[in-house]
């Protein structure tokens, strides 16, 4: 019996790794996640947790970009923003909170709270960066900075930019054409404090007996179908999520529920965003269940959901499988960034002179890449890298221990900053299959890749 116990126990663990897609990012902890649809991809920013905690706290220096075609293959593109280098007029460096950006008129506006400071917006011609910003100010300066966090932008049909903010309730101002500045002319000067009753935000009562809503923080704002939501971090700490509804982007608000309740491996803050693309609808979150995971280092989920018929949102249960199917097959005969990954072990990005490229690969660790397709089968596979101590790239299929389609040698290329290209055939493999680059060599770090393409 105990055996079998082990058998079973040890293939749930096997089966896990190899079905798992969430955390959608683990070269990174990454939270408060906001994707934004853009000429046919989906960008996603999110928040930066650091490996290492300074006096046990949040602990974020910058603001990271990814991208996606597929929905399961995410491209990383880096630290789009920083409050060292890109904030002018803030004098710290910790506190990069919650982000969202926009585009306009081909325009970024990438809206970037500062704990304790108030919120900022920064501006690029790419959703790339570099963003700069253009204010060498915040663009809201409330009475009470630890409050202006996790800003939400949404532009309406009628071309009207509205953006919303705030813990322990909820503020929004009316974004002018220029997306930097606000009107004036209502509210306190411009900022609109929402009601915070129960029929808008649902009833709750805090630990001392005071009533109070169940809205926290971590507003997600948008409209669908002539009806606008305001998605939200509820219930206090831990945090689930609700939202409310409402015919009017100002409200009055109806509180509708909770979309995702408690669930293990969730931390105790939660942060949603919701999109629709290419016909279906993804809602993004954040847990803790990355290896060293913790309350101050999260990272980004996804799951997929469908509408009830009137509107609302239905209940969304956390889960390790994350999104089943691929939008698209990934064309392996064109250069993929090695930095696209569905899943890896052990591995980091870093940016470079090359951009961003994978590095921290140790003998055992791999990368996963989705529904690729090789059609009637490759011949030959080449690899960009740089390497002092030097390696092998396995090519493997379907799981990291599946068939071996080739091995790459990757040897010293005379120096960490050069770059060459490293081939080797392969043997035929046809069709759609994952791909898996398994990382073979001695102890220490082995080499660096840049990008990879198979060629028939």
């Amino acid at each position: 019996m105990r055996v079998q116990i082990l058998l079973i126990f040890s293939f749930v663990l096997i089966f896990s790794t190899v079905t798992a897609q969430n955390p959608i990012i683990q070269t990174y902890f990454t939270a408060d996640p906001a994707p934004m649809v853009c000429n046919d991809t989906v960008y996603l920013y999110t928040s930066h947790d650091e490996d290492n905690t300074v006096d046990n706290f949040f602990t974020m220096y910058d603001w990271r970009c990814y991208s996606t075609t597929d929905m399961v293959n995410w491209t990383d593109h880096g630290a789009v923003a920083s409050l060292e280098k890109d904030v002018a007029w803030v004098n710290k460096k910790n506190g990069a909170w919650a982000v969202q950006c926009i585009e306009r008129n081909g325009k970024y506006y990438l809206y970037v709270p500062i704990h304790g400071a108030g919120i900022s917006v920064l501006v690029a011609d790419s959703p790339y960066g570099p963003f700069k910003e253009p204010l060498g100010k915040q663009l809201v300066d409330s009475e009470d900075l630890w409050k202006d966090i996790d800003p939400t932008v949404f532009i309406d049909d009628d071309g009207q930019a509205w953006m919303y903010w705030g813990n322990p309730s909820v503020w929004y101002v009316k974004l002018n054409e220029d997306m930097i500045s606000y009107d004036k002319s209502i509210g306190k000067n411009g900022i609109v404090a929402v009601d915070m009753v129960p029929e808008s935000f649902g009833k709750s009562v805090r630990k001392d007996g005071t009533p109070c809503t169940k809205y926290v923080e971590g507003p997600w704002f948008y409209k669908r179908n002539n009806l606008y939501y305001l998605i939200y971090a509820a219930n206090g700490v831990p945090e689930s999520i609700g939202y409310s509804t409402s015919t009017s982007p100002t409200g009055p608000w109806k509180y509708q529920g909770l979309i995702m309740e408690r669930y293990p491996k969730l931390s105790f803050t939660n942060h949603a965003g919701i999109i629709d693309y290419k016909g279906n609808s993804y809602f993004f979150y954040h847990n803790e269940a990355l290896p060293n995971g913790g309350g101050f280092r999260r990272s980004t989920c996804l799951e997929q959901f469908e509408y009830n018929a009137n509107g609302t949102i239905p209940s969304i249960i956390p889960t390790e499988e994350g999104i089943k199917t691929s939008l698209e097959n990934l064309n392996p005969y064109k250069r993929t960034e090695a930095e696209t990954i569905a899943w890896s072990e052990g591995v980091k990005t870093e940016s470079g002179s090359n951009g961003v490229y994978v590095t921290k690969i140790n003998n055992g660790d791999y990368l996963k890449i989705r529904s690729v397709d090789f059609a009637k089968g490759a011949k030959k596979f080449e690899a960009i890298a740089t390497s002092v101590t030097g390696g092998k790239i396995e090519i493997r299929v379907d799981a990291k221990d599946g068939a071996l389609v080739g091995v790459c040698e990757i040897t010293n290329t005379g120096g960490a900053d050069v770059w060459k290209t490293f081939t080797t055939k392969v043997n035929k493999v046809k069709g759609i299959h994952d791909l898996y680059f398994v990382f073979v060599g001695n102890n220490g770090e082995l080499f660096n890749f840049d990008y990879w393409k198979f060629s028939k």
